[in-house]
């Protein structure tokens, strides 16, 4: 797993400026802050790639994952889903959040891509893994793949009930009915907390470990050092300010 800020680096534009990781180096890409609402991704697609075309969804918490095709941003009413997949080049897929795990994967072979939505009720059924799923049968291999998960809120201030860390930890083991195993190791899924019925949850932890359940290794996978919990001046936080504001993420696929 790369989580450090060596491999991720802050893009410049005339707006502000946005988050890329070095593991997608060879995509146009970006998780975008706040500096950048309230615009929507066909306003931020120029920054990407002027040329694209732009597919997003009505994200709902769920595991839905749709092809990129029956999802344009102009549809009317949005599609209801919370990952999109690519099925030809010049095609940008964005998802917001605010807190939640932005999710960008791609294929550095083939250049199809994904873009997914995943909170914890996302992760808990496993709604990146299903968006993999879908590159994998379109032709991926798992060692081509690259995973980066964006700025959301940390583990370490992420307090949950233990119903809902338990919920979210049978992702990777259905019949898990102790948290208490996924508190150990350099890197894990849940921390304790102060009340003794709660729990810290780190949910692109639990992404993590879905994906290396499907067969990535850790150096494919790249975690954000950014939590948009603690960090107000470049991210909105939906358990710090209790208001419906986001930023965007968005992949653009290629051949």
């Amino acid at each position: 797993m790369i989580a450090d800020a060596d491999h991720w680096f802050w893009q410049d534009t005339s707006a502000g400026t946005y988050l890329r990781c070095q593991l997608l180096a060879d995509f146009e890409h970006g998780f975008f802050t706040r500096t950048f609402a309230p615009a929507e991704p066909h306003q931020l697609q120029p920054f990407l790639n002027p040329q694209a075309s732009v597919h997003r969804v009505k994200q709902v918490h769920g595991n839905t994952v749709l092809p990129a095709t029956i999802a344009p941003h102009t549809a009317s009413p949005l599609s209801e889903a919370d990952g999109l997949y690519s099925e030809a080049a010049g095609q940008s897929l964005w998802v917001c959040s605010a807190d939640c795990t932005p999710a960008l994967v791609a294929d550095v072979q083939q250049g199809q891509v994904a873009a997914v939505h995943a909170g914890w009720r996302g992760t808990a059924a496993g709604v990146l893994r299903i968006a993999v799923q879908q590159l994998l049968a379109q032709g991926s291999q798992p060692e081509d793949l690259r995973v980066a998960l964006g700025p959301a809120i940390a583990g370490e201030v992420y307090q949950v009930e233990q119903q809902v860390a338990l919920q979210t930890l049978q992702s990777l083991e259905p019949t898990l009915t102790d948290p208490q195993p996924f508190l150990a190791g350099s890197s894990p899924a849940v921390l304790p907390d102060p009340d003794r019925d709660r729990l810290r949850l780190d949910v692109r932890q639990v992404n993590r470990q879905q994906l290396l359940q499907l067969g990535l290794k850790d150096d494919q996978i790249a975690i954000a050092p950014h939590c948009t919990f603690q960090d107000e001046t470049r991210f909105f936080s939906y358990r710090r300010s209790n208001q419906r504001q986001v930023q965007w993420s968005g992949i653009v696929s290629h051949s």
